[in-house]
């Protein structure tokens, strides 16, 4: 698995699957979550409809990951999870975040998926914190179709957080 690291608009990739750093109901929000929205189109947030009527009722938990069209996006699927809250959520919920976007785009046969910084917005998860438990998932994922994955950072600081974190790394970067 090929590791990239960027900085961006994660809204103008194109991959298989951009992850989109959701809130709890899907109906789109700020940062990254609001960007995706309207850059997917309103056909996004009617799917995020169909998902909650059907499959989650009281929203999509911290942690879990679900899967979208990408509508008028340049990459051809949305994975949408939700990253923990500091200070409210258990921390260990981010490195759940990216093992089940991992997961649903290996499942869905993807071979290109593409990251946020999730949580360390609005969220306020510390960068420094992060960037290690992205690290770790990244090290230890086994996949079975994705063959690269892009870290999209849009900040300064968080694209140099990033770089130091992995630059001795063993991944291919």
């Amino acid at each position: 698995m090929n590791i990239k690291i960027i900085r961006g608009d994660i809204t103008r990739l194109q991959v298989d699957a951009i992850v989109n750093a959701a809130n709890r109901t899907l109906f789109g929000g700020g940062g990254v979550d609001g960007a995706i929205h309207r850059a997917a189109g309103p056909e996004l947030l009617d799917e995020c409809i169909k998902i909650r009527k059907n499959t989650h009722l009281k929203g999509l938990q911290t942690g879990e990951a679900v899967i979208t069209s990408g509508f008028n996006l340049p990459s051809k699927n949305v994975i949408h999870t939700v990253g923990p809250i500091y200070g409210q959520d258990d921390i260990s919920l981010l490195a759940e975040c990216y093992e089940n976007s991992l997961k649903i785009a290996d499942e869905h046969k993807l071979q290109s998926i593409a990251f946020p910084s999730i949580s360390t917005g609005s969220y306020d998860v510390p960068i420094q914190i992060a960037v290690k438990i992205v690290h770790e998932v990244l090290k230890n994922y086994k996949p079975k179709n994705v063959k690269e994955v892009t870290l999209v950072l849009y900040s300064d600081d968080d694209y140099k957080a990033y770089l130091k974190e992995f630059k001795n790394s063993n991944l291919n970067i």
